[in-house]
């Protein structure tokens, strides 16, 4: 296991490449032994550590109350010094030039990175950025260390990218069967994000993704057996909480069986109430038995929860009868991003956050206009709508994980492990193992594969290249070609795209002629793709023809002819590579579906069940 440890703080100001941090022990004297005393397991212990909280609680301002509930995006790669597009961009939408600037305005309890928001450009960058947030906030009055967040969810969903390690994403993992796979997996993600000074993670998502058409969560999801999902989300927590970080189990009471995206519509539920037992409430069980330090909500409407037409987000119903007093959980509940059209689509951007706050929300996620939200919050509370205990009770949930994660005593990034901690030699051997596992072959007519260099030397590579996700190498033929050739074979890769033209086909057609064999890379087939086209020519021409679908499994639906198919879950490098080592024999595949394989032609009926997996 990676050295995870955060290291010691002598309380006298230590410093890191000559910039002197802020005295822990005289910002933060009043909450000596939170940490310890929250760990004891007894009431006692937990109720001294509260005490040390509502002390500090006790001490804020109205205004830095606020603050404390908010987590909320900032452009930059620094703190005091970002890119003048940045500041630009912060400006416009922040009111304020820099992070510490936003810091000393509304005194926010969290910040989220993006790459989009320029904030993650390499780890020993990330690890400054972490700390000039963390000296901006202690260095205000009464400051408070800041609870930096990200989604790396690894898959389709990465925010911090090469060099850090990418491991395969949830449905790959769910197709690998492994509890211990998926413990590993939140091990070194955490343990990287740690050593960043990232705290809280926004993974994993525990929606069980029983929808083929979902356009949102798909392969972010596990799968489609709300046990598989459970045991696979309960690993996943206690391997990142176990590395320091903060883990969270999303979208609550659960988004796997809609076909609208809530970032841009509203999606709702049909699931009856009996119904949501069953299969949405099961990993959300499991998740809090494990102790999940934090719960996202979805921005979707549940009839059989609630009869409002509110989303669940700002759901009373929902997130205090049923999350906080059904199911028991006394942990952080954050909101889904408030600038997602499901949550914003019944009520204006000043009423979403107080509503949140009423329905038993704790931390209000990236509204649109933090001005805004943040001054609806401080108007509620000044005209009675909420309560300043209302406030608190939310702050010392926020505290508590704080403290509970190492935050309050040390919150600095660990710059002088990164080295040793992040994208090393140990962790990306992982997840090329992990992805080995998980490598679903479909379908293999007549021997098929694997593929032989001395049979097939010359493979041409061909298909769709969607925008690599965030931090890998891309594009998908290339990356599968080159793994091919240090394999053995002489491989091209020719980008025909997720629509080619007829022009684009012929071209894919008369490269085949050259080629011994072809591998094409699909995406999201549908009836109407011409991605069938190509594949069906590439068929025709007699050459040794293998399908990789590099996101849903669900494309060997669509292909009926095609005598070779494995599904790798996404699109990630790891994930490609390891489908090139299947592809020529090197390890045997392994991963079985997650999730059903309907047919094209009667969706009542499956072509491939929950469990199917061939081998060599």
């Amino acid at each position: 296991m990676p050295d995870t440890s955060t290291g010691s703080d002598t309380g006298t100001g230590s410093t890191r490449r000559g910039t002197a941090r802020p005295s822990r022990r005289a910002v933060l004297a009043a909450t000596a032994g939170v940490t310890a005393a929250l760990t004891v397991p007894t009431a006692a212990g937990a109720a001294d550590g509260d005490r040390r909280l509502r002390a500090l609680i006790s001490r804020m301002t109205l205004e830095e109350k606020v603050g404390q509930l908010f987590v909320t995006r900032v452009y930059g790669h620094s703190a005091t010094a970002p890119d003048q597009a940045d500041i630009d961009t912060n400006l416009k939408e922040l009111g304020v030039r820099t992070a510490a600037e936003l810091i000393a305005k509304y005194r926010v309890g969290g910040i989220i990175y993006f790459a989009w928001a320029h904030n993650t450009r390499d780890p020993r960058q990330i690890a400054d950025l972490s700390d000039g947030i963390q000296r901006a906030s202690l260095d205000q009055p009464r400051g408070l260390p800041v609870l930096i967040s990200t989604d790396q969810e690894h898959g389709a969903v990465c925010r911090i990218g090469r060099p850090a390690t990418l491991l395969p994403g949830a449905m790959a993992i769910g197709a690998g069967r492994s509890r211990s796979d998926a413990r590993t997996l939140g091990r070194i993600s955490g343990a990287e994000l740690r050593a960043m000074g990232v705290h809280q993670d926004y993974a994993p998502d525990a929606d069980v993704n029983v929808n083929p058409a979902n356009p949102v969560i798909g392969v972010r999801s596990f799968g489609a057996d709300p046990d598989a999902v459970a045991a696979l989300v309960a690993a996943e927590v206690s391997g990142c909480q176990s590395a320091g970080v903060a883990a969270t189990a999303k979208h609550f009471p659960g988004h796997g069986d809609t076909s609208v995206d809530s970032h841009y519509g509203f999606p709702v539920i049909t699931h009856s109430r009996e119904l949501w037992e069953r299969l949405d409430a099961v990993p959300f069980r499991a998740a809090i038995r494990a102790g999940v330090d934090s719960v996202m909500t979805g921005h979707i409407q549940f009839p059989a929860l609630d009869g409002s037409g509110d989303p669940a987000t700002l759901s009373r119903p929902v997130l205090t009868g049923i999350l906080r007093e059904e199911l028991g959980y006394d942990g952080v509940v954050i909101t889904d991003s408030l600038g997602m059209q499901g949550v914003r689509t019944k009520y204006g951007d000043d009423r979403v956050p107080v509503l949140a706050l009423k329905a038993g929300v704790d931390q209000l996620l990236n509204p649109p206009s933090l001005d805004v939200a943040w001054n609806a919050v401080l108007t509620a509370v000044r005209n009675g709508e909420l309560t300043e205990e209302r406030l608190d009770e939310s702050i010392l949930r926020i505290l508590r994980l704080k403290a509970r994660r190492g935050v309050l005593d040390h919150p600095w990034a660990s710059p002088d492990r990164i080295g040793r901690t992040v994208g090393t030699k140990a962790h990306l051997a992982a997840a090329d193992r992990i992805a080995e596992r998980t490598t679903t072959l479909l379908v293999n007519e007549g021997g098929t594969l694997p593929f032989d260099p001395r049979r097939e030397q010359r493979v041409l590579v061909v298909g769709a290249d969607p925008a690599s996700p965030s931090g890998t190498t891309g594009p998908p033929t290339g990356v599968l070609a080159a793994a091919l050739t240090e394999l053995g074979f002489a491989a091209t890769a020719l980008s025909t795209g997720t629509a080619p033209s007829a022009a684009t086909v012929d071209k894919a057609v008369a490269a085949a002629g050259n080629a011994d064999a072809v591998v094409v890379a699909t995406y999201n087939v549908t009836a109407g793709s011409s991605q069938r086209t190509l594949v069906d020519r590439l068929l025709a021409t007699g050459r040794p023809v293998a399908v990789v679908a590099v996101r849903n499994p669900y494309d060997i639906a669509q292909l009926p002819a095609v005598r070779a198919c494995l599904a790798t879950y996404c699109w990630t490098d790891v994930e490609l590579r390891a489908a090139a080592r299947v592809l020529a024999g090197r390890v045997a595949p392994r991963g079985r579906l997650p999730v059903p394989v309907r047919r094209a032609d009667d969706p009542a009926r499956e072509l491939y069940p929950i469990g199917h997996g061939l081998t060599y």
